[in-house]
């Protein structure tokens, strides 16, 4: 596959539509930087090869259906003839066309000349059927399970453990939400002394208990933090933080379209 796209975004751009989020706990609200600058980065990506034929893949293995197309139509059903949805690619952060960033899907299921691929939109858990022509797939051999009861993170690559952490998760009244989701956007703040540490992943699942966050759609990350005392806590928004240390080696080893699977 081509290398993963750097999408580095100032945090308080970004998370209009990102989070559902990370207020809770200490640290400052989003609306505290709103002038912050975009900045890049020199993380390296993850390559593996394009995959021209589905293939049955190694155990512990998915496919990303990476956007080829302008604009990937979604079926609900294969062979479809009317789409019920589509997403342009790329789509942009907060709408801003400065920060681009690729469209991709998880699999779920190959049929023929179609795949079933989770979508990143209301309610969690959609599904719908897309081309097999309007994307490149890409395997992946790592994902995330995320245990909200053990507020433990876990990473595997394959059916090898890669990392492991505990996190902070939603608070009683604004629960992370359960489900399998999956990465969409990688972000950097350009001050990791905020709430949300160095790295950010924004996620393909939305609060439950929330419609709106700061003005967006309340999605979900995966981020770090400026208060370890945190860690292990019900105290955000729905947002999962980790360790600082850690996320930094996450956003150097992770593609987008990595599965996230949140348990009770």
């Amino acid at each position: 596959m081509r290398r993963a796209p750097r999408f580095l975004v100032a945090l308080c751009a970004a998370f209009a539509i990102l989070l559902a989020a990370c207020g809770g706990g200490e640290g400052p609200t989003l609306s505290a930087h709103k002038e912050q600058r975009v900045t890049e980065t020199t993380a390296p990506r993850p390559t593996f090869p394009p995959v021209t034929t589905p293939t049955t893949l190694p155990a512990g293995y998915s496919y990303v259906a990476q956007a080829q197309v302008p604009s990937v139509k979604v079926y609900d059903t294969p062979n479809g003839t009317q789409p019920s949805n589509q997403f342009e690619n790329p789509w942009f952060v907060n709408g801003d066309s400065r920060y681009p960033v690729q469209t991709v899907f998880l699999v779920e299921e190959q049929r023929g000349d179609w795949l079933k691929v989770l979508l990143p939109i209301r309610p969690n858990g959609s599904t719908g059927w897309i081309r097999r022509s309007d994307v490149n797939l890409a395997p992946n051999p790592y994902r995330i399970e995320v245990d909200l009861s053990d507020h433990s993170l876990k990473v595997f690559n394959a059916n090898k453990l890669y990392l492991e952490d505990t996190v902070a998760v939603g608070a009683d009244a604004t629960p992370t939400p359960i489900g399998e989701f999956y990465i969409r956007v990688l972000l950097q703040p350009p001050d990791q002394n905020t709430v949300y540490g160095p790295y950010a992943y924004g996620l393909s699942s939305h609060s439950e208990a929330l419609n709106e966050f700061d003005g967006g759609d309340a999605e979900v990350g995966i981020h770090g933090n400026n208060d370890a005392s945190v860690l292990g806590k019900n105290v955000s928004h729905g947002c999962i933080r980790m360790d600082n240390a850690k996320i930094t080696q996450l956003a150097k080893t992770l593609m987008l379209g990595t599965p996230v699977d949140v348990r009770a």
